[in-house]
């Protein structure tokens, strides 16, 4: 059996280590939280519009009316969100957004149309590219992905695929201090 002075010891040094793996332990997850917490948000655009007209021929999609304010979103954890104007939305498209901007690379798009005289919505998602402003108007050029564009149009939502974090997308939440480089506040 142990003396008592060598039991005191032996619980002193359990107690060490104990403290000293909760504080290991500790550490590791608040490398793991900063890692999660600094990575890259994506962000998530979405456009609406009074109505849509088509062109099969010219592959192009006409958001007719469309909302001059383009809502972008992030997911946990950063939780991100504003708006943007039509003029620093389309700057997305250019290399002054940086080397992931969506003119480099085009972004997919899940397109949702109410058309007179349907029950539900009619889903596509499509590829999208080239945009050009025509008066009220926002015009992409197309690529089917998946679903049938629709032949009328009526209230449309368009969805577009994340641009990851400095694609140029400034600070703000509602339009303040839009266009300065960096993460959003929510």
């Amino acid at each position: 059996m142990k003396k008592p002075s060598q039991f005191y010891k032996s619980l002193i040094h359990a107690r060490r280590a104990f403290l000293l793996a909760a504080i290991v332990f500790s550490m590791a997850a608040c490398a793991t939280t900063s890692t999660t917490s600094s990575e890259a948000p994506q962000l998530m655009f979405v456009q609406s519009a009074e109505d849509l007209k088509v062109d099969p021929a010219a592959s192009t999609l006409r958001l007719v009316r469309v909302n001059q304010q383009t809502v972008y979103f992030s997911d946990r954890p950063q939780r991100i969100a504003g708006h943007l104007k039509m003029e620093d939305y389309l700057k997305e498209w250019t290399a002054q957004a940086g080397k992931d901007n969506f003119g480099a690379d085009p972004p997919n798009a899940t397109l949702s149309v109410y058309e007179p005289g349907q029950p539900d919505n009619t889903v596509v998602v499509v590829e999208i590219t080239s945009p050009v402003v025509d008066g009220a108007d926002l015009i992409y050029r197309y690529r089917i992905i998946n679903g049938t564009m629709p032949g009328n149009g009526g209230a449309t939502a368009l969805f577009i695929d994340w641009i990851g974090y400095g694609g140029g997308v400034g600070r703000g939440f509602h339009g303040v201090g839009v266009g300065y480089r960096g993460r959003g506040v929510y």
